[in-house]
């Protein structure tokens, strides 16, 4: 069954701390794309930002200052990654980090973001699976049936699992709301959202769908 419309590139920095307003910088990227139901490409880098990597970071993800300082640099790093996204749709898990770094990490070579929308796979767990008792990547995933095939904290490790969470998600949609393919605009929709409000707009946007 294809599940998605249109492509969906997931995305998972990285990086030195939480924000590049203080001066952080991203450390690893994976940009995966999804087509249909399943993962058809991905993109995958350790990246030197000449930035040093604080000792609780290599110690949470394992990647070290030696290995940064081997890796390709950012002015190669992200044109590939932003020509990898191209104008597709766009998601993460906690999607406004990922897609705050990008913007400054392309602002400070002077290109520009070309992707399509921005889909949040945590606030849309939240949308869709209401009443978790945890949203975090690790957790949800286990409450899902998704398991990491090698250590969190990652970036391709927690892109793939972040895949599969949003691919559950859209064979879920399509099951509940007999939708034989799920829009990317749809999942872009469900995130601006108030929770409370989402089973009946999704029941309304079905039945139009499947009318028309």
């Amino acid at each position: 069954m294809s599940i998605f419309e249109r492509p969906i590139v997931m995305l998972d920095f990285e990086t030195t701390g939480l924000s590049p307003a203080m001066g952080d910088r991203i450390t690893e990227v994976a940009a995966l794309r999804i087509e249909g139901g399943q993962v058809t490409e991905r993109y995958v880098s350790l990246v030197n930002c000449n930035a040093r990597i604080p000792s609780f970071i290599t110690q949470l993800t394992g990647i070290t200052q030696e290995m940064v300082d081997s890796a390709p640099p950012a002015r190669q790093v992200v044109p590939e990654l932003l020509d990898f996204i191209g104008g597709d749709t766009l998601s993460a898990h906690n999607a406004s980090f990922d897609e705050k770094f990008l913007l400054a990490e392309a602002e400070r070579l002077g290109h520009a973001c070309g992707h399509s929308g921005l889909v949040c796979s945590l606030k849309l767990s939240r949308r869709v699976f209401p009443g978790m008792p945890s949203y975090k990547l690790g957790t949800l995933s286990r409450q899902l049936g998704i398991a990491f095939r090698s250590a969190a904290h990652r970036a391709e490790a927690d892109a793939e699992v972040a895949a599969e969470v949003l691919i559950h998600i859209g064979r879920h949609l399509g099951s509940s709301y007999n939708l034989p393919q799920v829009a990317p605009e749809l999942l872009v929709s469900i995130n601006k959202l108030a929770a409370a409000k989402v089973p009946t707009w999704l029941g309304k946007y079905a039945a139009e769908k499947n009318s028309a």
